[in-house]
């Protein structure tokens, strides 16, 4: 009768032994044969017909090595799932060579595995008054204002391509790619079309641009290109980034070189910017939105807010990890196998994903943080009101109910959405087991505020 003993052989690490003897594979050995026997096709026998000793003497083998092996599995999950023992990704075999099974000498065999088991911890950052951390408030300042307004006025003018760029108020199409001083495209990096007006260039870039046309490019380093005052709403709002890109450099390309007759500011434009709102003057206008400049800032201010929290939680919650074993399964337990050098290299971010895993699944089981159907329906809903906008809700609720039912049969999007909420629902809640303080900064203080991240080694 099989066995299953178990050893322990390091921090976290276990070894488990399956012994299996005649008994226990033979039955199921027998069984697969007499069953290919009656579906094989070999020529000179009728289906159904395949004597049980040819059907040994062509396959035998085969099927006897996969017998002991199934077996051996039943008997280590069996055991695994019977003992509750929590691992990490699945067991590793210690057989270090390929077995060769007789199936004329059948016998007993040994195989020997290894476990990685997951730790029991506590997240203590969150105790009470143990973590501090910092909201950040960002007020729109007029010269913040007023470039959103420009910027508004010029994306509802009418435009006039040029040829070559004569004027402040020319308005550029640009590829924008990072790269090095010498203009060589950095891996990975942005690479993004934008428009931009040239007014919004350092005195010195400005100079370099005139003339310039389609196709012209330059290569700029980005504290040098633009204005500190600017550089920030040039780095959030045009290139979309949240790290500081002063130190960068980019390669302009111009795709479109125009002149813009701006928007007046009148009523007619106040609708079109805030459709939904009955805004008659430009200080209600302004207002408006330097209140949504404010909620942008806010939401990323909200962000870094919980990236902080999850840096503390991964950096400062004790958990032990096997570490020895994770790196061997990094190397065998992926597409394609890798070198212990490849491990080595890959595990640290391994290591930091890990660790938020088991924080976060620890998390939501005991605090029921978890998202129902009905939430996700409702998400995905919101989501299909701000692909089509005003639309989606005017154009009747059939077309919008059953555009909704296609989308929930998309299981990619339905986890997609769940993981989303599920972890919002988890920083809304740790947000309020931490202190919070709040701190009114400028946009450009904001922008250079270093991230919150630990380097030491777990």
């Amino acid at each position: 009768m099989a066995t299953v003993t178990r050893e322990n052989i390091g921090l976290l690490n276990d070894k488990i032994t399956v012994k299996v003897s005649q008994e226990d594979y033979l039955p199921n050995f027998d069984k697969a044969v007499k069953q290919l026997s009656k579906t094989a096709n070999i020529p000179g026998f009728r289906k159904g017909m395949v004597p049980v000793g040819m059907v040994k003497k062509m396959h035998g083998q085969a099927i006897f090595a996969d017998e002991v092996l199934k077996t051996v599995e039943k008997e280590l999950m069996g055991y695994i799932q019977n003992e509750k023992v929590e691992i990490f990704a699945q067991p590793l075999s210690l057989d270090k060579e390929a077995r060769n099974f007789d199936i004329n000498s059948p016998s007993e065999y040994n195989f020997d595995f290894e476990i990685g088991l997951k730790p029991a911890f506590e997240v203590t950052p969150l105790e009470s008054g143990k973590t501090t951390l910092t909201r950040y408030k960002i007020k729109a300042t007029p010269e913040m204002l007023n470039e959103e307004i420009e910027r508004l006025q010029l994306r509802g003018g009418k435009s006039e391509e040029v040829e070559a760029i004569s004027s402040e108020n020319n308005v550029l199409g640009l590829n924008v790619v990072e790269t090095d001083a010498q203009g060589t495209p950095v891996e990975g990096g942005l690479q993004k079309e934008v428009s931009f007006l040239v007014k919004n260039f350092s005195a010195a870039t400005q100079k370099e641009l005139q003339g310039k046309k389609k196709e012209d490019s330059i290569v700029v380093l980005a504290s040098a290109a633009i204005d500190a005052d600017k550089l920030v709403w040039f780095q959030h709002d045009v290139l979309g980034l949240h790290e500081d890109i002063s130190a960068k450099y980019y390669k302009l390309t111009i795709t479109k070189v125009e002149l813009i007759e701006k928007r007046e500011l009148n009523e007619e434009f106040f609708k079109e910017v805030f459709n939904a709102e009955e805004i008659t003057t430009e200080a209600a206008f302004r207002e408006k939105l330097q209140s949504e400049i404010e909620k942008s800032w806010d939401a990323e201010s909200r962000n870094r807010l919980h990236n902080d929290l999850f840096e503390v939680l991964v950096h400062e919650t004790p958990i032990e990890l096997p570490k020895d074993f994770l790196k061997r399964w990094l190397q065998t337990g992926g597409e394609k196998p890798k070198t212990a050098e490849e491990a080595d290299k890959e595990y640290p971010g391994f290591d930091h994903q890990l660790r938020w895993t088991l924080i976060s699944d620890k998390l939501i089981r005991e605090n029921q943080l978890d998202v129902s159907f009905d939430e996700v329906k409702e998400a995905a809903k919101q989501k299909v009101m701000g692909y089509f906008g005003g639309a989606a809700a005017t154009d009747g609720a059939d077309w919008l109910d059953s555009y909704l039912e296609r989308l929930l049969q998309d299981e990619k999007f339905v986890d997609q959405t769940y993981r989303e909420m599920v972890t919002q629902k988890l920083f809304d809640w740790a947000e309020n087991k931490v202190n919070v303080k709040e701190e009114e900064v400028t946009a450009e203080e904001f922008a250079k505020l270093p991230n919150k991240h630990h380097h030491h080694e777990h």
